[in-house]
């Protein structure tokens, strides 16, 4: 499989596929496609697996496309502003993700839900209890908003983020929530009450403009209208 990312901030995976290659992806997160392929919709992991997705920020079907010939061609959009991120999973290799982040893989990859066992940091932590769990092998293909900044933490080495900017992590990065110290910080700092310590060894994936901060951002700007 061969694909390339065009489209800058607005971006679209292109894919080109030889005979038998197979991707898959949420429901309706197909662009377009060469009539050389096959369509394959279904609810993976019967009820249970589509409705672990649906908590996970994913539709409740998956589909699958299989190209019949070589030289098939398939895309598939962003669907906000943002930036496409391809990553290659080894055998067994892992990425936990923001909701909504994954965008479509090979067929050799699994998506799951993850579930955040401790109470604060699902509480506080933004996203929720409910995280995506990518594995590999394969290539998987995430869509996160703005652009994004890599870490790479040594052992021990915390990053303290705001919530919403957290995209992606390695399944070694321990994830808790702090909460912001000092009475002024708190009231007039714009931060909220808490923010995510990231502790390495492993990397982490940041993104520059959560959907959340930019709708937060044009909603003055949206016409009211008046009675």
């Amino acid at each position: 499989m061969n694909y390339e990312i065009k489209g800058g901030e607005l971006p679209v995976i292109i894919m080109h596929l030889d005979k038998g290659e197979s991707v898959f992806t949420e429901s309706g997160g197909m662009g377009w496609m060469t009539d050389n392929i096959d369509m394959s919709t279904n609810m993976e992991g019967g009820l249970f697996g589509g409705l672990a997705r649906k908590l996970s920020g994913e539709s409740l079907f998956m589909t699958t496309y299989k190209s019949k010939a070589n030289e098939a061609e398939i895309s598939f959009p962003s669907s906000f502003p943002g930036k496409i991120l391809p990553h290659e999973l080894k055998d067994g290799e892992s990425l936990i993700c923001q909701k909504k982040a994954f965008l479509c893989a090979e067929r050799s990859v699994t998506l799951e839900m993850h579930f955040r066992k401790k109470l604060g940091t699902g509480l506080f932590g933004g996203e929720g209890f409910i995280l995506q769990k990518i594995t590999g092998p394969g290539i998987t293909f995430m869509e996160f908003d703005g652009s994004v900044v890599e870490y790479d933490l040594k052992p021990g080495e915390v990053l303290k983020v705001d919530t919403g900017h957290i995209a992606m992590f390695e399944p070694s990065v321990s994830y808790t929530i702090e909460m912001v110290k000092g009475f002024k910080n708190v009231l007039f700092g714009g931060e909220g009450l808490f923010l995510a310590a990231l502790k390495g060894p492993g990397r982490v994936w940041l993104q520059t403009m959560p959907v959340q901060n930019l709708a937060k951002n044009i909603i003055p700007y949206v016409p009211v209208q008046s009675k």
